[in-house]
């Protein structure tokens, strides 16, 4: 193969791949700036003005020990929740607990389009 055409071929490969990092910033979600660790959830339900999650708890889980984060994209809104204070204790509750957020705590209007963040996690088995 000839220098040329060698050349040819890197340059076609560079614009190929360059153009992966012209994607939107809005398409990749980013968790590295919100505090605390990326909590995985067994569920969530999101009523007219309520978020709802159940997450895992070691037997002193809390809401304190939890925050949600609301991330706005034009007429929608991710909730991600963050674990800030790791659960130590040695009582595992096996269905986990249930955490309540109003639309209010989150400041989102009643009826807000939301969606949510969190990776799902089955509880352990019984």
């Amino acid at each position: 193969m000839g220098m040329k055409r060698l050349t040819i071929i890197v340059a076609g490969l560079g614009l190929a791949l360059g153009g992966c990092a012209l994607l939107p910033a809005a398409s990749v979600t980013r968790t590295a700036a919100m505090p605390g660790q990326l909590e995985p959830i067994h569920a969530a339900a999101i009523t007219r003005d309520l978020a709802v999650f159940w997450v895992s708890s070691n037997g002193c889980t809390d809401k304190d020990d939890l925050s949600a984060v609301v991330a706005r994209h034009g007429n929608t809104s991710t909730i991600t929740v963050r674990r800030l204070d790791q659960d130590l204790c040695q009582t595992p509750v096996a269905e986990g607990i249930e955490v309540i957020w109003s639309f209010e705590e989150l400041g989102l209007t009643p009826g807000s389009r939301v969606s949510v963040n969190n990776p799902y996690q089955l509880p352990p088995a019984t």
